[in-house]
C-alpha cells in the first residue's frame, strides 16, 4: 500500500497540467466563440476545482473510514451522466460546442482519479468500495472507447491532401529514348545541359524540405487532448491502434492518388522494359514526394499530438509508415535483381541519385531505435543500386566489344552499334556526377590519356575524372570494333567510306556536346585527320586505275597511236560507269561530308579527264567520247545518296 502514494502523487500533478494545457487549446482553437473574459473565467473555474481536490493520503485516510465513499459515488454519478448523455447522442462530441467538449474531458479525467482513489487500498474489503471501483471502471471503458470513436473521426473528416503537382522534378531519360536492338535507333539530338548543370540530382531548385498539413490544423489541439486523456488513463495502446490505423489507410490512399502499385517482387521481374521503365519513373517522383513532403509531414503531426510520451511517437510513425516504405524497397531490389541489360543503367542511375539525395532525409525520419531497420534498409538498396549500375555499365562495354557481325552493314554508312554507343556515352556524360562516384575505383580497361583542351582550365578537373576515363576507353574499343566490320567488306574502297562515316559520327557527337571535355581538343583533331585520311584513301583505292588510263596522253614519240587513246577513253568512261553504278548505292549521310568527298573527287578526276580530253579530243574522235566532263562533273553529284542507279548512254554522234 506504501508503493501507491508516489503514483498518485504523479497521477495528481500530471492531471493538473494536463487539465489546464488541454483546455486552454481548446479556448484558442474557438476563439471565435469565446471572449477574453469567458475564458479567464473559465480556467479560474478549473484551477479552483483542482486546488480543492483532497490530497492522496487524506483520501486513502478517508477512505478507510467510509467517510469518503458518499462523495466518491456522488462525483461518480454525475460524471457517469456527462459520459452517458452521449451515449444517446448520434453526434460527435467535437462537433459541438466548447463548453460541452471541455466537460466531457473533465468528467473522463475525474473518472480516471476516481477509478485510482478506489483502488488505491489494497485488497479491497468493502463490499460497497469494489462495487463503486467496478462501475467506475466500466463508465470509464465506455469514455475511453467514446474518445477512441471520435478520435477516428477527427482524423478521417478533416483529412487534408494536396496535390501531387506540389513538387516539381526533372529526370534526363524523360526526354531520352533508344532502341537498344542495334537496328532502329533514333538518333536524336537530345538537350542534357540542364541536367548536367544540376550535377546530375535531376531535382533542379527543389532542395529545401516542404511541409504540408495533413490534418486541419485547428483540429491538431484536440487530438492531443484525446491522447492526454487517453494515456493518463492507460489507455494508450488503444489510442496508437485507432490512430496508426487511420493514418495507415491515409498514406495508403495517397500511394494510390501517385498511381503508385502495390508490387511483389516477382510482379516487377515479370515486366517487360517499357513496363519496367515506366515504373521506376514513377518510383523516382513518387519517392522524393512521399518522403520530403508527406513523411515530413507525417513525422510533424507526430511530433504535435504524441510529441510529450516519448518513444511512442516514434514507434507510432514506423507503425504508419513502414508498410508503405517496405512497398519502395521492394521494388528497388525486385530492380537490382534483374538482368544487368544497358538499357536499364539510366533508369537505375535515376534511382540511385533520388535515394542518395533522400538518404538524409531518411536518416532524420527514422533516426530512432524503432526506425533502425527502415534507415538500414534504405543504405543496403542505395549500396545495392550502385553495385547494380557498375555492372551495367561493364555489360555495356562487354556490348560494344563482343558485338560480332556476319555480314558487311550495307552502303557503307553509321553502323548501328556506332549510333547506340555514342549516343550511350552522350547521356553518360549528364549523369557524371554518380558515375564519377562508382567507377572511381574501376579498372579502365584500354586507356587513352586525354589529347588536351586548348582551354586548359576546363581540361584540368573534366578530362581527368572517372568517368572521362571510362568513356575514352568505351569509344577506343568502339573504334577497335569498327575497324573488325571494316574487314568484312571485300571491296577496300568501301572499307574506307564505312570507317570515314562512322569516325566522322563519332568526332561530330564528341565535338558537340560535354564529351569534348573528357577527350580533348586533340583527340578531336587526330581524329578529324583520320576520316580524311580515309577519305584520301578512298580517292586512291577507287580512281587510281582509272587515273591511270589517262596519263600519257597519244604522243608518237611516246609510241602511242590514235587507236589506243580511243580504247583508253572508253576503258575510263566503263570505269566509271562501274564506279557510278555501285557508288550511288553507296551512302554518306552527312550531307557537307559528302560534298567534301564528292568535291575532292571531282578535283581529282574531272580536272585529269577534263585536261585529257582537252588534249585529245581531237586526236579520239568526237563521236568515240561517251561522256563529257560536264556531263561527270554532274554524275558525281550522284554518287553516296544511297540509291543505286545507272547511267545513261549519251552517245555523241
Amino acid at each position: 500500500m506504501g508503493d501507491c502514494e508516489p503514483t498518485l502523487v504523479n497521477h495528481e500533478m500530471e492531471h493538473h497540467l494536463v487539465a489546464a494545457a488541454q483546455h486552454l487549446m481548446l479556448a484558442l482553437r474557438a476563439s471565435t466563440n469565446l471572449n477574453i473574459d469567458d475564458m479567464s473565467s473559465f480556467l479560474s473555474s478549473v484551477e479552483a476545482h483542482l486546488s480543492t481536490r483532497s490530497t492522496p493520503s487524506e483520501s486513502r485516510g478517508r477512505l478507510r473510514r467510509g467517510g469518503l465513499l458518499k462523495e466518491i459515488e456522488e462525483q461518480l454519478r454525475q460524471n457517469e451522466m456527462v459520459v452517458m448523455s452521449w451515449e444517446a447522442n448520434q453526434s460527435l462530441i467535437w462537433d459541438s460546442s466548447l463548453e460541452e467538449t471541455s466537460e466531457y474531458l473533465k468528467a473522463a479525467v475525474e473518472i480516471q482519479k476516481l477509478v485510482e482513489t478506489l483502488g488505491c487500498v489494497s485488497p479491497i474489503r468493502n463490499v460497497k468500495q469494489k462495487e463503486l471501483l467496478l462501475r467506475a471502471q466500466g463508465i470509464l471503458e465506455i469514455a475511453m472507447s467514446r474518445l477512441a470513436e471520435e478520435l477516428r473521426h477527427i482524423l478521417v473528416q478533416y483529412k487534408e491532401f494536396y496535390e501531387p503537382e506540389y513538387m516539381s522534378f526533372r529526370s534526363v531519360v524523360e526526354d531520352v529514348v533508344y532502341d537498344e536492338s542495334f537496328v532502329s535507333i533514333e538518333d536524336e539530338a537530345t538537350e542534357l545541359t540542364s541536367h548536367a548543370e544540376d550535377g546530375g540530382s535531376g531535382t533542379g531548385n527543389a532542395s529545401a524540405e516542404c511541409l504540408v498539413s495533413l490534418i486541419h490544423p485547428d483540429m491538431v489541439p484536440a487530438l492531443k487532448s484525446i491522447a492526454q486523456v487517453m494515456f493518463s488513463s492507460k489507455y494508450d495502446q488503444e489510442f496508437c491502434q485507432a490512430y496508426v490505423s487511420i493514418r495507415k489507410e491515409a498514406l495508403h490512399e495517397y500511394l494510390l492518388i501517385l498511381k503508385m502499385e502495390d508490387l511483389t517482387i516477382e510482379d516487377t521481374l515479370r515486366m517487360d522494359w517499357d513496363k519496367m521503365s515506366g515504373e521506376i519513373k514513377k518510383w523516382a517522383w513518387a519517392m522524393r514526394i512521399i518522403i520530403r513532403v508527406y513523411l515530413a509531414s507525417e513525422k510533424r503531426l507526430c511530433n504535435e499530438v504524441l510529441g510529450e510520451f516519448g518513444s511512442v511517437n516514434s514507434i507510432t510513425f514506423v507503425d504508419i509508415t513502414k508498410a508503405s516504405m517496405l512497398l519502395f524497397l521492394n521494388f528497388g531490389e525486385a530492380i537490382t535483381m534483374s538482368p544487368h541489360q544497358p538499357e536499364k543503367l539510366f533508369r537505375v542511375l535515376d534511382m540511385y541519385e533520388v535515394l542518395a539525395e533522400l538518404l538524409n532525409y531518411i536518416d532524420a525520419l527514422y533516426s530512432e531505435y524503432a526506425g533502425a531497420s527502415i534507415r538500414i534498409e534504405f543504405h543496403d538498396l542505395l549500396a545495392s543500386l550502385g553495385d547494380y549500375a557498375r555492372a551495367t555499365f561493364a555489360e555495356f562495354r562487354n556490348r560494344i566489344a563482343l558485338d560480332r557481325s556476319q555480314k558487311p552493314f550495307g552502303g557503307g554508312g553509321i553502323h548501328p552499334l556506332t549510333k547506340y554507343a555514342m549516343n550511350y556515352i552522350k547521356v553518360l556524360s549528364a549523369y557524371r556526377g554518380p558515375l564519377n562516384l562508382l567507377l572511381c575505383d574501376q579498372e579502365v580497361k584500354h586507356p587513352e590519356p586525354c589529347l588536351g583542351i586548348d582551354n586548359e582550365e576546363e581540361c584540368s578537373s573534366d578530362s581527368s575524372c572517372a568517368l572521362a576515363a571510362q568513356a575514352r576507353s568505351l569509344v577506343s574499343v568502339l573504334e577497335s570494333n569498327l575497324v573488325e566490320k571494316s574487314k568484312l567488306f571485300k571491296d577496300g574502297s568501301l572499307q574506307h567510306i564505312f570507317l570515314m562515316n562512322n569516325i566522322h559520327y563519332m568526332v561530330q557527337k564528341i565535338k558537340d556536346s560535354d564529351l569534348r571535355l573528357y577527350f580533348g581538343d586533340e583527340w578531336i583533331r587526330k581524329h578529324i585527320g583520320k576520316y580524311q585520311q580515309h577519305a584520301t584513301s578512298y580517292l586512291r583505292t577507287t580512281w587510281s586505275c582509272a587515273l591511270s588510263l589517262l596519263k600519257g596522253g597519244g604522243n608518237q614519240a611516246l609510241g602511242f597511236c590514235k587507236p589506243t587513246l580511243r580504247e583508253r577513253c572508253k576503258a575510263f568512261g566503263l570505269t566509271f560507269e562501274e564506279v557510278y553504278k555501285c557508288q550511288t548505292g553507296w551512302i554518306i549521310r552527312d550531307p557537307q561530308l559528302r560534298l567534301d568527298v564528292q568535291i575532292a573527287t571531282s578535283q581529282k578526276v574531272i580536272h585529269a579527264y577534263r585536261t585529257f580530253l582537252g588534249v585529245y579530243s581531237g586526236s579520239i574522235g568526237e563521236k568515240y567520247i561517251k561522256y563529257t566532263a560536264d556531263d561527270m562533273e554532274n554524275y558525281i553529284l550522284d554518287l553516296f545518296e544511297g540509291s543505286a542507279k545507272s547511267l545513261p548512254h549519251p552517245w555523241k554522234k
